[in-house]
């Protein structure tokens, strides 16, 4: 299975829109759906949460240059939200899964979908 498969995996729950894989060092893009482009300094600013969520704190999340309302930010798990959509974006011992919810999705039901890709991909071994 491609890395492809897995963020349009995500997209085929319809409960998220766009969706990518970056390394876990946020270095390195293995797959993107829905025309996610995220800056490299934002997924960089992702990449440093998990380990020293300050920056993020203080900064604020960022993704296609839009500011979101930082929910979470802890070893695991980033999450944002503007509006009524959102960012749920999930480290793994390899991986960041980095997906955005639209409008009309419960921020709840994008997270199960996310944390649960993330679950396998660690399961996996990634």
């Amino acid at each position: 299975m491609s890395w492809n498969a897995y963020t349009d995996s995500l997209k085929s729950t319809g409960k998220i829109d766009k969706a990518a894989l970056y390394s876990a060092a946020g270095d390195s893009l293995w797959a993107e759906s829905g025309g996610f482009q995220i800056a490299p300094q934002e997924i960089q600013a992702i990449a440093g949460a998990y380990s020293d969520p300050l920056n993020l704190q203080a900064h604020g999340l960022h993704i296609e240059g839009q500011k979101y309302f930082l929910l979470r930010a802890d070893d695991r798990s980033v999450y944002g939200k503007l509006d009524d959509t959102g960012i749920v974006a999930v480290k793994t011992k390899q991986a960041i899964v980095v997906a955005h919810y639209p409008s009309g999705v419960q921020p709840q039901e994008a997270t199960a979908v996310v944390e649960k890709l993330a679950d396998y991909l660690i399961g996996v071994g990634y």
